[in-house]
């Protein structure tokens, strides 16, 4: 199991830069994990692709779906002093924290495109190609 970033699951349904490498990360491992938050995050993107015409509203509903029923039982609640912890210990925000702090609780990796989340939390967060690396 990995803790998916919301930009990761972006890729994974959403054609794009990354997509083929993330198609990948869940070829090498199919469970994925995130925080609750990756929803809000991940509707914010969906808005931001239809205002740039990038996506339809249908398209975009259909991908929320499918996003959805990848994540329904794989989405968790995330300790607000795990938190809090790391966001006063890094210069993340609360938002990004949750990611690692979820990674952290269920001692796994967190796989993200966000460089500084792999900077500020090294032991846990991993690029795509350093997860890919990973025996």
């Amino acid at each position: 199991m990995i803790v998916a970033d919301t930009n990761l699951l972006i890729y994974f349904w959403v054609p794009g830069e990354f997509s083929e490498a993330a198609q990948k990360v869940f070829e090498k491992d199919p469970h994925w994990a995130s925080p609750v938050l990756w929803k809000s995050e991940f509707r914010n993107i969906l808005a931001t692709y239809m205002r740039k015409k990038v996506l339809p509203l249908e398209k975009a509903l259909a991908v929320m779906e499918k996003a959805g029923i990848q994540m329904e039982h794989a989405q968790f609640q995330v300790s607000s002093s795990a938190v809090l912890e790391l966001a006063a210990a890094s210069s993340c925000s609360a938002y990004d924290c949750e990611f690692a702090a979820l990674a952290r609780h269920l001692d796994t990796k967190l796989v993200t495109l966000d460089k500084k989340l792999m900077k500020a939390f090294q032991e846990t967060a991993v690029s795509i190609e350093g997860f890919l690396d990973l025996e």
